[in-house]
């Protein structure tokens, strides 16, 4: 098949896999597929962001956290020794899944496995469902068996 081109005006050609397409993602508009990828996007880097500035600036990890957050929520006195009391204490239990706490490999953990995954939908960073930082599983073939 052969096309008319003018000199200068060059041959319209789809992009590439646009026959394989559906009619409805060729309907697809801009604005659609810029939300498209942007929640792509986000998904992707907001896990390793929050990851990021809580390292960098605090003693945290998202485990540690979380942990102080809803500790935080407990307090049930107004009295000023108590509430310093019950802040230590969440102090110290937040701080043992933190960054340099006796539990901080379990803490990594449960931000990375736990938190992570379900902000992601059950993906994890490179976008599979089962764990890619695990130890082969013998006999267990495509569950991290070989």
């Amino acid at each position: 098949m052969t096309s008319i081109v003018s000199d200068n005006k060059p041959e319209f050609k789809p992009p590439a896999g646009f026959n394989e397409m559906s009619d409805q993602e060729k309907k697809q508009t801009y604005m659609e597929w810029a939300k498209e990828k942007y929640a792509e996007q986000y998904e992707n880097w907001m896990p390793w962001i929050e990851d990021t500035f809580l390292k960098w600036f605090t003693k945290d990890n998202k485990a540690s956290y979380a942990t102080k957050d809803t500790l935080d929520k407990t307090k049930v006195t107004g009295i000023q020794q108590v509430d310093t009391l019950q802040d230590g204490v969440h102090n110290l239990a937040a701080g043992q899944v933190g960054q340099g706490g006796l539990l901080q490999p379990l803490g990594d953990m449960v931000s990375k496995e736990g938190i992570n995954r379900s902000e992601r939908q059950g993906k994890d960073d490179k976008g599979g469902y089962l764990p890619t930082n695990l130890p082969s599983i013998p006999g267990l073939g495509g569950l991290g068996g070989k």
